[in-house]
């Protein structure tokens, strides 16, 4: 008889035939700051998860580096908004101020991301500037993310990651960022973002000013194929790595575009998934750690090379990546 229970034996057994194996390098943990604030302000549909002050920051972005996190994703909240988001090219915007803390905090032991998008910086919420229609005019947005890729290159940054879904964003980018001489930035592409309710949390961890949705340009979650198109037009327009967002939800996609991606791809197990577990594990449903190693392991599984989880230090802090009981 055919026993595949033997190497379910213990767990010493199971960790050594595991497949899929989680790494702290694996992992990049995205960190918001707040401009003005003196101290951490907690965020409550988030627990464990704060608005950094720069300077707590700077110890947030040490600490991923001592335990080996592959990198840090920044988000900017600034003080003002405005229609076109100035804050976010403004070299001395919190932002930009912030790359500069990470690099020097970071000293080259983990990667520094910045997010390019104007969602955090405009005073109505959406990723880009708006036509006198009040739409999100596609053109003109890029034109400001080139100017806002070359602002957080001149601040130190190592990866800019485009997440608003304007078409032709990359290579605009690209092209912008060559042109200033920051060959050897990469970009972080946001190939296939849906336009998902497991966002609603980081709303609330950026100050969301936004009234209505994005699914203008934000992806259909019924749509499997358009997220493939996507990422094939994010390859060919030059993106150093590609991403699926949310990740839990989009499995499937996430599994055929790292079955075609000639770059690394990322996934990102947004604000909801993490609010989901720890509000579950909080009412006593489901074991709290069993279920952040479930969830990560069914990502990297799935095709995911790099995941952005707000677990990410945590799971680097315990150690306990190397099986799942």
């Amino acid at each position: 008889m055919e026993r595949p229970r033997r190497l379910r034996t213990s767990p010493a057994m199971r960790a050594l035939v595991s497949e899929t194996r989680i790494h702290p390098r694996d992992l990049v943990l995205p960190l918001f700051v707040k401009e003005g604030a003196t101290e951490p302000i907690a965020i409550a549909s988030m627990p464990g998860v704060v608005q950094h002050s720069e300077e707590s920051l700077a110890a947030a972005v040490r600490e991923a580096a001592e335990l080996g996190l592959g990198g840090v994703m920044l988000f900017g909240v600034p003080a003002t908004r405005d229609a076109v988001g100035s804050g976010a090219v403004d070299p001395e915007g919190i932002l930009n101020r912030a790359i500069r803390i990470a690099k020097d905090a970071a000293a080259g032991r983990t990667v520094v991301m910045a997010d390019v998008c104007l969602d955090e910086f405009t005073d109505h919420g959406h990723c880009g500037v708006l036509d006198a229609a009040g739409e999100v005019d596609n053109d003109a947005t890029n034109e400001l993310y080139r100017t806002m890729a070359v602002t957080q290159a001149q601040a130190g940054v190592d990866v800019v990651a485009p997440s608003g879904m304007m078409d032709g964003q990359v290579a605009e980018i690209r092209e912008a960022l060559d042109e200033a001489g920051f060959t050897g930035v990469a970009i972080l592409a946001y190939s296939a973002k849906y336009a998902s309710a497991f966002f609603g949390p980081f709303r609330e961890a950026v100050d969301s000013q936004l009234k209505g949705d994005r699914r203008t340009y934000q992806m259909d979650p019924a749509n499997a194929r358009e997220g493939l198109r996507e990422a094939d037009l994010d390859l060919l327009e030059g993106a150093d790595m590609i991403m699926v967002k949310p990740a839990m939800s989009y499995l499937d996609v996430l599994r055929q575009v790292a079955d075609r991606s000639s770059v690394p791809v990322a996934a990102y197990q947004v604000s909801g998934e993490y609010a989901m577990i720890e509000a579950a594990a909080a009412n006593g449903w489901i074991d709290r750690e069993a279920a952040i190693m479930e969830s990560l392991i069914g990502i990297k599984r799935a095709g995911a090379d790099v995941i952005l989880t707000y677990f990410a230090a945590e799971i680097s802090r315990r150690n306990s990546h190397d099986s799942v009981q």
